[in-house]
């Protein structure tokens, strides 16, 4: 099974653009991991995990129109992940989140 769930805020308002004649939205997307300490007394920070997401058809449509940057998510989808070559004989990987479904969320009572 290949499922990823996050909960998140947004970190870039959406970027759009057209496969053929699909309309896709890809933004960043920050999880965080709360500080805590440990049995032994040792403190760890909270950590922010930055996710690429990818939105496709009526989900890119809605992204279009109502998430931006500092939105709050919950979103299910598959993670997949590409190696490609650049110009220099570079290898790169990337991982992104392709989108099933998703809410939008409130924001907090600060937002």
């Amino acid at each position: 099974m290949n499922k990823a769930i996050l909960m998140g805020n947004v970190g870039t308002d959406p970027k759009m653009r057209y496969v053929q004649t699909r309309l896709v939205a890809e933004f960043s997307l920050a999880t965080n991991e709360p500080a805590y300490t440990t049995p032994a007394g040792v403190q760890i920070p909270e950590r922010t995990e930055w996710h690429n997401i990818v939105m496709w058809d009526a989900n890119a449509e809605f992204a279009e129109k109502y998430i931006r940057k500092g939105s709050r998510l919950l979103l299910e989808g598959k993670i997949r992940t590409r190696v490609w070559e650049d110009r220099n004989a570079i290898k790169h990987t990337t991982t992104n989140i392709y989108v099933d479904s998703f809410e939008l969320l409130p924001r907090g009572p600060q937002g």
